[in-house]
């Protein structure tokens, strides 16, 4: 005889989750992810290659999210990697890596968590990837980029729009851009 709560005979486990398979349960994940836009240039090319200078490198990154359909956003990580001498140019890199995210039962601030801090940080180590194999075909290293704490940006970035909703006298909920 099966005991009570035996999983072979007592499939619905959380009662509280609802009669007949309701879907309530708050979820969230990587759909799809995909090279959006990239642009690699070497602008000196071949000059830059005697260049003996030592060259001052820039990267800047931004997010952005924005919603396809009921469930479905698009989240978009722009990163941009400028490789500069004192003689001029050698490469810039400007990559835009998307990816469809579904959530589904997930109260608003968890969402924008999920898309502004969580979602970038999935997609960072394969944006990354592609960064470097656009630097190494340039002819150069390959620019491996560093860690990105994007949780700890995020709240950051919470934490100066509550300063500065405080500092105007407004309470407004977290939107946009990261």
């Amino acid at each position: 005889m099966a005991d009570e709560g035996d999983v072979l005979t007592d499939l619905n486990m959380d009662p509280a989750a609802g009669a007949n398979g309701a879907d309530n349960q708050p979820v969230a994940g990587i759909i799809q992810q995909y090279v959006k836009d990239l642009s690699v240039e070497n602008p000196n090319a071949p000059a830059c290659f005697q260049w003996q200078s030592q060259p001052e490198v820039d990267i800047q990154f931004n997010i952005a999210a924005q919603q396809i359909d009921g469930e479905v956003h698009e989240v978009e990580l722009k990163i941009n990697v400028t490789s500069k001498t004192k003689e001029g140019t050698i490469y810039l890199v400007e990559l835009s890596y998307a990816a469809l995210v579904g959530m589904r039962n997930l109260p608003d601030e968890q969402a924008h968590h999920f898309l502004y801090a969580e979602a970038p940080r999935l997609l960072f180590p394969f944006a990354r990837r592609v960064v470097a194999d656009a630097t190494r075909d340039t002819g150069f290293q390959p620019m491996q980029i560093e860690p990105i704490d994007f949780n700890g940006l995020y709240m950051q970035q919470l934490q100066r729009r509550a300063e500065e909703q405080a500092a105007a006298g407004g309470d407004m909920p977290p939107a946009g851009e990261a």
